[in-house]
């Protein structure tokens, strides 16, 4: 809702868990509702395969298509909200977990939602971050509501949520959190204000640059699953080996589902597999369980060649082409709803800060602390107006920045290029050590509302 700035059909928010369906956010060139029955025979949607879950999902599954510039680039995936207690020993009638795991497996991006009053991971959440395992890098937290608590508070509420997310997610990598209120209301305390802002700039980021990246994620995930086809293909066809012709099949099979973590070694020890490659052990188990092994496959060395070469050489060339593709068409960004709000004007993100403080102004806006840098420049001895290098660097090395920091202010500032300065290109330095002393980028080139007045080029007026 915040990020579409509009309502979208079967939309419902509230304190309590409302979304009872898995509502598909497209774009469509009206607004209207699809039902999962009719949704997942469209061969125009990609949802065709989610058949498998049967009526009770399907039931619950659902499209809204609205015309929205957001929808243009990116489509959501709203999930249901998390149930608690008593309720989620109650069944959805369909497996969430594996509903949850098939999309993970589709998306760019999961993003977990966590209010700053309710941090505790039920077993429901638990079990479906879980489902998310080998998605890791797809993870971002949200930690919303984060105006409602002061900065201490803050602090605790974010420690609690990485205590409780270092439980259900174990990898050595920290998530990233973004922390805000998202949602157009006022907020009810600004001391955080900035943070907030900023915060969101990045989560805004992150989503925006998707698009750009969906190829090569793809690409990553062709990858992913011609390792994995070509591990499945060692297993079914070592079962089918060791398979008796006759009699005993149902003991072997029975011994073979057993002793499967020693057929892993094995066949990382005879094919120099990585372990990382394998599928789960006790997955895998449940799974050969239900299977008739004397219908699987033997190994067919040139088909495993054939997954070989491509990647080995064809990958290689794909991701070429697609870099080349990249270059040739223009950048590919999400436009519209939230994303437009703080492109420009004077709410733009980092407008009136840092280097961009005073762009609007007439006046150089160095000038109101030039008394100050000015007493500091006649104690460096000026000579004919200007002081040296060395006197500068003198000055300069107070600030305790490094050296590569002062020598990009060195060079933005000496606007001449006479290896000396002036009172004016002084008080300019001093700026911009302020400048990234306060915790702001430098800029690459110097803007012209920072050029000192006696170093602007006077306009040229037409005969």
């Amino acid at each position: 809702r915040y990020l579409l700035e509009q309502d979208f059909p079967g939309m419902r928010i509230g304190p309590e868990p409302t979304t009872d369906s898995f509502i598909a956010v497209m774009y469509g060139d009206s607004e209207g509702n699809i039902p999962g029955n009719a949704l997942v025979v469209d061969p125009k949607k990609p949802f065709r395969k989610l058949s498998r879950f049967g009526n009770a999902f399907l039931n619950r599954f659902m499209c809204s298509q609205l015309p929205n510039q957001v929808l243009k680039s990116i489509s959501i995936i709203d999930s249901p909200g998390i149930l608690s207690g008593e309720k989620q020993r109650i069944s959805r009638g369909y497996d969430f977990c594996q509903v949850l795991q098939w999309f993970a497996e589709r998306v760019d991006r999961i993003i977990l939602l966590f209010d700053a009053h309710k941090l505790d991971i039920s077993d429901e959440f638990s079990e479906a971050i879980k489902s998310f395992r080998g998605q890791d890098d797809k993870i971002r937290v949200v930690l919303n509501k984060a105006d409602q608590v002061d900065t201490q508070q803050l602090m605790r509420v974010y420690g609690a949520l990485m205590w409780s997310l270092g439980k259900v997610i174990n990898t050595p990598e920290v998530l990233r959190v973004y922390i805000g209120s998202f949602w157009a209301h006022p907020l009810q305390n600004t001391e955080n204000r900035r943070l907030f802002e900023a915060e969101a700039q990045d989560l805004f980021k992150d989503i925006q640059s998707l698009p750009q990246k969906a190829a090569v994620r793809k690409l990553n995930d062709l990858i992913k699953r011609a390792r994995l086809a070509k591990v499945h293909a060692y297993i079914i066809s070592y079962l089918k080996k060791e398979m008796p012709s006759v009699f005993g099949k149902e003991n072997k099979k029975k011994e073979l589902i057993s002793r499967l973590p020693e057929i892993y070694i094995q066949l990382q020890r005879e094919y120099h597999i990585s372990a990382g490659d394998f599928p789960e052990v006790k997955k895998m188990q449940e799974l050969l369980e239900t299977s008739d092994f004397t219908k699987f496959h033997s190994l067919k060395p040139k088909l495993i060649e054939a997954v070989d070469n491509m990647l080995a050489n064809k990958i290689a060339s794909l991701m070429n082409l697609i870099r080349q593709e990249e270059s040739n068409m223009p950048t590919e960004i999400v436009h519209g709803g939230a994303f437009d709000g703080t492109m420009a004007g004077p709410f733009g993100h980092g407008y009136g800060e840092g280097a961009k403080e005073g762009a609007d102004e007439d006046e150089w806006v160095v000038a109101k602390d030039k008394p100050a840098y000015d007493e500091i420049f006649y104690t460096l001895s000026p000579i004919n107006g200007k002081i040296s290098g060395i006197s500068a660097k003198k000055e300069m090395v107070t600030s305790k920045l490094p050296n590569s920091v002062l020598g990009k202010i060195w060079k933005l500032a000496d606007c001449d290029g006479d290896g000396m300065l002036d009172d004016e290109e002084f008080a300019l330095a001093k700026h911009l050590i302020k400048i990234k002393l306060d915790g702001y980028e430098l800029p690459g080139t110097l803007p012209s509302h920072l050029v000192p007045p006696s170093h602007r080029k006077p306009f040229q007026t037409a005969e």
